[in-house]
This record gives C-alpha cells, sequence and structure tokens, in this order.
C-alpha cells in the first residue's frame, strides 16, 4: 500500500510542479518520476529490511541476502533510466519484466504469511493477493504507458 501511495503522490506533486514551471501538464513525465520515486522507495526497503525480504524467497534458491541487495540496486537504476530519454524505453521494459519475475516472489511471501518488515511468519496471509496482484499489474502497466507506448 505505501508504494502506491508514494507513486500517486508523486505522480500528482510532480504534475502540477511541471504545471506551475511549464505552463503545461506532463502526464508521461509526471507518471516517470513517480515510478521513479516509487521504486527508489521500494529500493530502501531492500536495505532497510534484508532479512524478512530474503524470507520472500523460496529455501532452495542461494544467495538470498545477495538477490536481495541487487534487486534494490536494480529498481534504483531502472528508476533513475527511465528520466533519461535514451535509456526510458530500455528501463521501462527492464521493468516490466522485473514485475513478472516479482510476481512469484510475493505470492511465496503471501503463502507463508511472511512480514518482511519484521521478519516473521504473521504476516497478512493469502487475502492479501486480492490487492497485491492488481498492484502488481498496474506496475507493469505504468512504465508501459508511460515510457513505450508513447514511442510507438
Amino acid at each position: 500500500m505505501k508504494p502506491l501511495l508514494v507513486l500517486f503522490a508523486v505522480f500528482l506533486i510532480s504534475l502540477f510542479t511541471l504545471r506551475f514551471l511549464t505552463q503545461k501538464f506532463d502526464l508521461l513525465l509526471s507518471a516517470r518520476i513517480g515510478m521513479c520515486a516509487m521504486l527508489i522507495f521500494t529500493a530502501i526497503g531492500h536495505f532497510a529490511f534484508t532479512k524478512g525480504m530474503a524470507m520472500m524467497i523460496p529455501s532452495q534458491i542461494p544467495l538470498k541476502t545477495e538477490i536481495i541487495y541487487f534487486t534494490g540496486i536494480l529498481e534504483i537504476l531502472l528508476g533513475i533510466g527511465l528520466l533519461i530519454p535514451s535509456l526510458r524505453i530500455y528501463s521501462a521494459w527492464g521493468l516490466i519484466v522485473f514485475f513478472i519475475i516479482l510476481l512469484p516472489a510475493n505470492i511465496y511471501a503471501t503463502i507463508h504469511h511472511i512480514d518482511y518488515q519484521k521478519g516473521t511468519f504473521d504476516g497478512n496471509g493469502i487475502t492479501y493477493l486480492w490487492f497485491r496482484i492488481p498492484l502488481q499489474i498496474l506496475f507493469i502497466v505504468w512504465p508501459y504507458y508511460c515510457s513505450i507506448k508513447v514511442w510507438h
């Protein structure tokens, strides 16, 4: 829920700030700025809640901590890439693939009641997927429409 709030809040702030500065609304740039801010926000979680996030990865996968750090850095780089015109499309495709790959970890965490912030097994549970899956779809569609579809 917090990433969604960051995404929309920064999108709206950017939209009106750009309107004030340029005398026009720039929905696409505001959307990319919102996604970048959301990705930086979620990337911080990779470093603040490493143990809990590592619990979201099935036990048979090695190097969990390294994966969490790598994906945190990747989120930051892809988010910044959305703001660089020559990297925008590549970053958007990278995010789409990233969010698709991330969905099974979120499903795994939900099924196992993982609370990544506490690093415990008393998380929300299966009903959380009713929110998480549509949210993940939004995160997949967002970079497509604000970075890729515009160019076709």
